[in-house]
């Protein structure tokens, strides 16, 4: 039986107070409104004497269906010798905003987005990231062009970095882009009124699909952990909408990893101290041996980034139901990325799960911080101007990052559980499949198949329950209560 009923709860209150207590400041300070006057009497495209004008391009944009903040675009060319040439365009955040100024100074302190579900807490003000500094369909923007070209085996050579005059053509969507790139639904409207907009996503799909086989040889690891998404009616949460990632997504990856790839090798070459974007090789290495084993393969004692993958990708065909917690179990044991400095000269620890040594963060300059530093220090080296950050100044923004970054997540994580409660409620009384996904001196925790959602069995040790639970068995649960306040989800057997 189900309660039926709504709960009253509010869910952006909620939010805001819980940015609050994880460290953030959501509300813009004093100073940022006189700021943004001041940068809107200025023409929106600012001149650039040293930018090509590359407006001419048919370049397009994918991403969430809800994103307005734009970063970047996309446009390929099939080179004569069978390379594939790619330009990815970098929103010039840094044009519009200025080292140190009031905007500038907020976005330092809080170095990323919060996307809580119910609501976004930018870091910019979104007159400027959903604005002045979005890649906006057909709005003229000042970028930053990565440029590197792919061969038939997915490597990717001739990388450069230059500054651009850019018109998005086409601002396209991952769940239509992608179903249309697999086969699985129709071409989205404007894909379908341009033979050369079609000719385009084809070929960037082509060039994404040769870096991420080659990836993928070198030990990328192909992790799939469930995304959820609340469904909104009328400023309600409905719903709880599971995200997936198709070929669209894994373009826009591809893209991302390798024109990252591209500045960081910049820097190294031009000798320019950078922050950089680690994982580094797991601690707990011994115990994702252990999980193998478990599952009847047996990995090397040493950290294999390659052998890891090729049992994650067995285990995906063998138990697909599965593989999004086995998927959650390594991503934990790896370990969080985090940003460091690499000063000139020194080696970088690399990106364990990408299978990639020279990797930063440039591309979404709207939404982390981090990416407006290192265009800040592109810039400069393009400019061959003295670099805008001392080493000390990069090493105390990384810690920075990685610090909020860390609290974003918790954010992010304390939202999930209060949306699911408040949409879980109605249906108090209701059975639902579910996979255990965790026992320990806590307790037995679930997550239900349809929808998405983890919850705690609250009478796994009562007489009458099924005994010996562990991770991975199947249940039948029934959902006793729900806690928006506190994020609590209980079930029973």
């Amino acid at each position: 039986m189900s309660s039926g009923n709504p709960v009253h709860f509010n869910l952006i209150a909620a939010a805001h107070a819980v940015m609050i207590e994880r460290g953030f400041q959501p509300d813009f300070p004093q100073g940022t409104d006189a700021q943004l006057a001041a940068i809107k009497a200025h023409p929106e495209t600012p001149a650039a004497p040293d930018a090509q004008d590359l407006r001419s391009l048919f370049w397009s944009s994918i991403d969430n269906d809800t994103s307005k903040d734009l970063d970047q675009i996309e446009w390929t060319e099939q080179l004569p010798d069978g390379r594939i040439r790619v330009l990815v365009g970098v929103a010039d955040v840094d044009a519009r905003v200025e080292k140190s100024s009031v905007i500038d100074g907020h976005a330092r302190s809080e170095t990323t987005s919060v996307y809580t579900g119910v609501q976004v807490f930018p870091m910019l003000p979104t007159q400027l990231s959903e604005g002045i500094t979005s890649l906006n369909e057909n709005e003229d923007r000042v970028a930053v062009v990565i440029e590197f070209a792919v061969d038939s085996t997915g490597a990717a050579s001739g990388g450069k970095a230059y500054r651009a005059l850019v018109c998005n053509r086409a601002q396209l969507a991952y769940n239509r882009v992608g179903a249309w790139l697999e086969n699985r639904g129709p071409a989205p409207a404007k894909v379908a009124a341009s033979a050369d907009l079609a000719a385009q996503l084809k070929l960037q799909d082509s060039a994404a699909q040769r870096m991420l086989n080659c990836r993928f040889q070198h030990g990328a690891l192909d992790l799939e952990t469930i995304e959820t998404r609340p469904v909104m009616l009328k400023d309600q949460v409905v719903e709880i909408a599971s995200l997936e990632k198709n070929r669209a997504t894994s373009l826009i990856e591809e893209f991302m990893v390798a024109a990252n790839g591209v500045i960081a090798r910049t820097f190294e070459d031009g000798g320019v101290a950078s922050i950089r974007r680690i994982v580094r090789t797991p601690k707990r290495w011994d115990r994702i041996v252990e999980l193998a084993n478990g599952l009847g393969t047996k990995l090397p004692a040493d950290p294999d980034s390659k052998a890891l993958n090729e049992f994650l990708l067995a285990q995906k065909q063998k138990d697909p139901d599965h593989f999004p917690d086995l998927s959650l179990a390594v991503v934990k044991l790896m370990g969080p990325g985090e940003y460091v400095l690499v000063k000139p000269g020194e080696v970088s620890p690399g990106h364990f799960g990408l299978a990639v040594q020279d990797y930063t963060h440039s591309t979404a300059p709207n939404r982390r911080f981090p990416d407006v530093v290192t265009q800040r220090l592109l810039k400069a080296w393009l400019a061959k101007t003295p670099q805008p950050y001392s080493e000390g100044d990069l090493n105390a923004i990384a810690q920075r990052c990685t610090l909020m970054e860390d609290a974003a997540r918790k954010v992010e994580r304390d939202m999930q559980k209060r949306i699911a409660a408040v949409v879980l409620h109605p249906r108090i009384g209701q059975s639902f499949p579910a996979i255990v996904t965790g026992v320990n001196e806590h307790g037995t925790f679930v997550r239900t198949l349809d929808p998405h959602v983890e919850g705690m069995l609250v009478n796994a040790g009562k007489p009458g329950a099924k005994k010996g639970l562990d991770v991975g068995d199947r249940v039948t649960v029934k959902l006793v209560s729900t806690d928006p306040q506190r994020g609590f989800i209980d079930f029973a057997i």
